[in-house]
């Protein structure tokens, strides 16, 4: 009998996922498609080297993905290991079902979700390979991953919410 997988509560995949989470979705020139754009859909943890055995437990967990190292080229930055979840199957049939199940309790991280799904489900019918289907995926990817007015504005001293008159 092998030997258990060392694993953390959905809970806490759910947090880890608030905190540091991301749903992805890249778009980008290929010869290889109808549209000549490729459509790939990711899900991404990230987190301090010293850290790295929560994202394997959290792979465990979700029964996917692959962990990997992610050099940090920026200063100030610590090396840092990234899960990431970038097959498609494994994004319908293993990430969605587990976020529709334990849902995300932050609003901007929810609202990605959402729209996330709704991509996943164009590519999952083929619309990905129409003009049509391309456009919508285009308009619903502008909507993820949007800073806020306030952390667009958090240190420069310059960005007022209101204009001055």
């Amino acid at each position: 009998m092998g030997r258990t997988k060392p694993v953390v509560s959905k809970e806490y995949v759910v947090g880890l996922t608030d905190g540091e989470g991301c749903f992805y979705v890249n778009m980008r020139q290929s010869s290889l498609y109808r549209m000549g754009i490729s459509v790939q859909m990711h899900f991404h943890l990230k987190m301090q080297e010293k850290d790295k055995a929560l994202l394997y437990k959290v792979r465990n967990t979700l029964q996917c993905g692959e962990v990997y190292f992610q050099k940090e080229q920026r200063l100030n930055h610590c090396q840092c290991y990234r899960y990431t979840v970038s097959s498609q199957k494994d994004i319908v049939e293993k990430v969605i079902p587990f976020f529709t199940e334990y849902p995300l309790q932050s609003s901007s991280k929810r609202m990605n979700f959402k729209i996330f799904c709704r991509i996943a489900r164009l590519v999952e019918v083929k619309k990905h390979l129409t003009e049509n289907g391309i456009r919508k995926i285009r308009q619903l990817k502008a909507g993820m991953n949007l800073k806020t007015p306030d952390s667009r504005s958090a240190g420069n001293p310059l960005a007022t919410s209101k204009a001055v008159k």
